[in-house]
């Protein structure tokens, strides 16, 4: 597979970063960039310990056949993945592209997403132990930090837990609950976060982990105070505005690859 000197192509520049809808070269170019941002966004989640046995899974909807998605194959641990590795999944389930299986919650999940929301390109679940944690309570974030304003009246909550997601209809429900936000809680089971590139939908699903742990410890420790209405849509404008989320995962795309090149073969 042809390999991106991650000085040049693979490592974009913050002006071009910054430019709203900046189309690459063509569907290869921009297909390739899809899949090197999603094998490095499973080498960074295996770093920050989203690697639980064969749970969780990242897609990029495919830029020449937007009704398939790339994916993680099922059993490779994220902290391996290359991208190489990453299979093509078609609307009906099958691997077009790749020799390795799909995880069949990963389709039930992801298909439902990416069919009922044309403007997501990217979608990022695992069962982070504070994402699970805070799932657990059945309610969503409240704003307590200047982070966690990314999701004010920006997130849901999707609490009909029926054990693993395996029918697709389970699928579309989740879809539903989403609608048009970037996050949703999964009640017992965890976070979910789309974005209009992979580099959102994986930072906000760092963000929403650690905005998690935050109010879990603040909670431990006391009687937080949450920001006022006001204040909070205010700082959601601030913070979770278009691009933000590719400009924060440019660092760690610039750390992982610098560390890990391999990711790239």
């Amino acid at each position: 597979m042809t390999r991106l000197d991650p000085r040049l192509a693979g490592s974009p520049s913050f002006k071009s970063l910054l430019r709203e809808g900046s189309p690459l070269r063509d569907i290869a170019a921009e297909r390739l960039h899809r899949k090197q941002r999603l094998a490095a966004t499973f080498r960074l989640f295996a770093r920050a310990g989203f690697d639980q046995g064969l749970a969780g899974h990242v897609t990029a909807r495919d830029p020449e056949h937007p009704h398939s998605f790339w994916v993680n194959p099922l059993g490779k641990h994220f902290g391996l993945i290359r991208v190489s590795d990453l299979i093509r999944v078609d609307e009906t389930g099958e691997v077009v592209e790749g020799d390795q299986p799909v995880n069949r919650a990963a389709f039930a999940i992801h298909s439902a997403i990416h069919k009922a929301r044309p403007d997501v390109v990217a979608a990022a679940h695992t069962h982070s132990t504070y994402g699970k944690a805070w799932a657990s309570l059945g309610r969503k974030l409240d704003p307590l930090t200047q982070d966690s304003c990314k999701f004010y009246d920006d997130h849901a909550l999707f609490d009909d837990f029926t054990g693993v997601v395996l029918d697709e209809s389970e699928g579309d429900r989740i879809a539903e609950a989403l609608g048009p936000r970037k996050a949703v809680i999964l009640k017992n089971h965890g976070f979910l976060t789309v974005g209009k590139s992979v580099e959102e939908a994986a930072w906000w699903y760092l963000s929403m982990d650690n905005a998690a742990q935050a109010q879990l410890l603040a909670e431990a420790a006391g009687t937080p105070q949450p920001i006022p209405h006001e204040v909070a849509a205010h700082t959601a404008a601030q913070v979770a505005r278009p691009n933000s989320g590719v400009l924060s995962f440019h660092p760690l795309w610039e750390l992982i690859v610098s560390q890990e090149p391999d990711l790239l073969d």
